[in-house]
């Protein structure tokens, strides 16, 4: 396997469960009576990641990549499930099943990478005709792409939305074809936005942090104020004071923030370098694939969490507005844990394809 991959995404969630303990122990106990309350449960879904990430390395990926539609229909049905469930801050987005909780979106999200791997790679497939791009695939994908909306969860759906249009872009789709694309996701997002009001406070509040980042919502203040808080070599682990109920999810969306107070400008420096590590070392994967199957999924995969990693630095950072979407690794929550961790799985499947290694 490329070892350089599993090292570094081993070390991210090290940092990950040490970070979600440091971020969440006093919350935890002033909620719920006990400060591993929230690293217990993290700890629960890392041994389920690996015990499923070490059953992904073994199989055959191209062989089973025919159970993808069926797989796609079943998350079809897991986001409708969410409906009937009790809402969580006002949002339909997670199943639960007795102590965990899942969310589907990210479920989703990989399914939808191994499908359009899988089909996108069929011979019989002409990507230059319009039709074989639109007709098969809008309503498929748009259908899942709109049930998390509903949920609601735009952030979600702007990360699927995006690796969606990259995979279809390195599939070889004409620009034109995604332009035709994009031009009315764009105008439908507007839409909600600006006329029906879907999160246009957070629109608003980003607009006034763009002047300055103190003018903008108590979330993005105080995120701000944790980064600088930690100055080059950070407050120290466990020092850190933002964590006492001033930033809103220190453990969860915002732990970037945790670790730059803590951490300072090194421990950032030292985890965006893991993270280049694992994006350069799955872009190199997906160009030693023998095929397009394995080509298409190694970037789907790797293009997934680069998108991830952006638009969570990029609200933290008040270069974006706020969307909600976890850290790879490092964030608490389940499913985004157990998501990272397979996707590297799936890399680290991919690399030994016919005994290659993939070298520098």
């Amino acid at each position: 396997m490329d070892k350089k991959l599993l090292y570094c995404a081993l070390g991210l969630v090290i940092i990950g469960m040490v970070m979600v303990y440091s971020a969440s122990s006093i919350m935890a106990d002033a909620r719920f009576g006990s400060h591993l309350y929230f690293l217990q449960r993290q700890l629960i879904w890392l041994v389920l990641a690996l015990a499923i990430a070490w059953a992904v390395i073994k199989i055959d990926l191209k062989r089973f990549s025919v159970y993808s539609v069926p797989l796609l229909f079943i998350t079809f049905l897991l986001l409708t499930a969410v409906f009937v469930m009790p809402a969580r801050n006002g949002a339909h987005r997670w199943l639960f099943l007795g102590p965990l909780t899942i969310q589907p979106s990210e479920v989703f999200r990989m399914v939808v990478i191994y499908y359009l791997a899988f089909s996108l790679s069929q011979k019989k497939r002409n990507i230059e005709d319009w039709r074989q791009v639109v007709i098969p695939y809008a309503p498929l994908l748009g259908a899942g792409l709109i049930l998390i909306i509903l949920e609601p969860s735009l952030g979600s759906a702007m990360t699927i939305t995006a690796t969606i249009l990259i995979i279809f872009f390195l599939a070889g789709v004409r620009l034109y074809h995604l332009g035709a694309l994009i031009i009315p996701l764009a105008t439908l997002a507007s839409f909600m936005v600006f006329v029906l009001g879907y999160k246009k406070a957070r629109v608003i509040d980003y607009l006034a942090a763009i002047e300055n980042p103190l003018a903008g919502s108590y979330q993005v203040k105080q995120a701000v104020l944790t980064l600088g808080a930690g100055g080059v070599f950070g407050t120290g682990l466990g020092n850190g004071r933002q964590k006492l109920f001033f930033l809103p999810y220190p453990h969860t969306d915002f732990i970037f923030a945790s670790i730059g107070e803590e951490l300072g400008l090194v421990g950032l420096a030292a985890i965006l370098l893991l993270f280049y590590i694992i994006l350069w070392r799955g872009v190199k994967i997906a160009m030693y694939q023998p095929d397009r199957f394995g080509y298409l999924l190694a970037m789907g995969m790797t293009v997934s969490l680069l998108v991830s990693v952006v638009l969570n630095i990029g609200v933290v950072t008040s270069i974006l507005p706020t969307t909600g979407i976890p850290l790879p690794f490092l964030s608490y929550g389940g499913s985004a844990l157990l998501i990272s961790i397979i996707s590297v799985a799936i890399l680290l499947n991919l690399s030994r394809r016919q005994g290659m290694v993939v070298r520098e």
